[in-house]
């Protein structure tokens, strides 16, 4: 896999690094980014399945009572 290094305020790392409950300062910043994507994912599904039982609502014939 393709590396990136990216500069970051020292402040913001260290309180990652607690945060994450992590020693290194590359893997706090990793998991933080892999939470963030796990969490778009994820809402990303709830969207999707949400929109399906909208359109199945729709879908449903209407009761002409």
């Amino acid at each position: 896999m393709a590396k990136v290094n990216v500069s970051l305020d020292a402040e913001l790392v260290v309180e990652v690094m607690v945060l994450a409950g992590v020693g290194n300062p590359q893997d706090a910043v990793e998991l933080v980014v892999r939470d963030y994507i796990a969490r778009g994912h994820r809402t990303e599904a709830r969207a999707a399945a949400q929109d399906d039982a909208r359109r199945e609502a729709d879908a449903r014939p209407q009761d002409q009572g």
